[in-house]
């Protein structure tokens, strides 16, 4: 039976104070070796990866498995090298020069109606600078997923229906804040890789995994830890959403 939605899982490293970037939202690379292999792992898991343009932004680039043995795992599993890459933004207000356009994965665009047609029309701004010819070279999408509320919002519950029928089964979610903050608000988390890195940024104006308005406590997403490890001085936990019938 076809799920309704992916099965999705928040992927994230943090200080030991909670925060996913300083008070600057610098591109946070705090993490080891370990951390970055544990977050290809992740990746090379998942059908498709959903991340929001602020965590595009700060970092320019985006993750791509590499390890021969995660490729050969996905290819023994009928999947392509990469698994989708998909970029959310209301306002599709992103610099097509950045490295990620010359990465060698899969790129979608998930955006809003307005969103849709400035990031067509930046494009064709770009191939009128640099003149005829060059529509190949430029970078693009290659699916431009348009979901919309009645108030001109990204619909994400619309959205995970769509990408199940287009049999993405395993969603990763690698931020930012926002965009997990309104995930758990719909009730469309399933697990979390939390790893706690040693380290302490303060800041109270720094991100963490989960902003937006907030929870009460007594409405607060409820989570059983599945599992717990170290590795040097880096703590990975995992954890599943409960859920009412749990």
């Amino acid at each position: 039976m076809l799920q309704d939605r992916p099965h999705t899982t928040v992927v994230l490293a943090m200080s030991a104070d909670g925060k996913i970037a300083d008070f600057r939202r610098s591109p946070a690379r705090f993490g080891s070796k370990v951390d970055k292999a544990h977050l290809e792992k992740q990746i090379a898991a998942s059908d498709a990866v959903l991340f929001g343009a602020g965590t595009l932004d700060a970092y320019g680039t985006t993750l791509p498995v590499s390890n021969p043995t995660l490729v050969e795992l996905r290819a023994q599993a009928g999947k392509p090298p990469q698994p989708v890459y998909i970029v959310t933004t209301h306002s599709a207000n992103l610099n097509p020069e950045i490295k990620f356009f010359k990465q060698p994965v899969r790129r979608w665009l998930l955006t809003t109606t307005s969103g849709a047609v400035s990031w067509k029309g930046r494009l064709e701004t770009l191939s009128s600078a640099l003149g005829t010819g060059v529509q190949k070279c430029l970078p693009e999408f290659e699916q431009i997923l348009v979901f919309e509320t009645p108030t001109g919002e990204i619909d994400i519950p619309a959205t995970l229906k769509h990408l199940a029928t287009l049999h993405i089964t395993r969603l990763a979610v690698l931020g930012g804040g926002e965009l997990v903050a309104s995930l758990l608000g719909l009730d469309l988390i399933d697990e979390l890789w939390l790893t706690i890195c040693p380290l302490i940024l303060g800041g109270n104006t720094a991100p963490t995994p989960v902003d937006g308005k907030g929870f009460l406590s007594d409405l607060a997403p409820k989570l059983q830890l599945l599992e717990v490890h170290t590795v040097e001085q880096e703590v990975f936990l995992h954890y599943r959403l409960q859920r009412p019938a749990d």
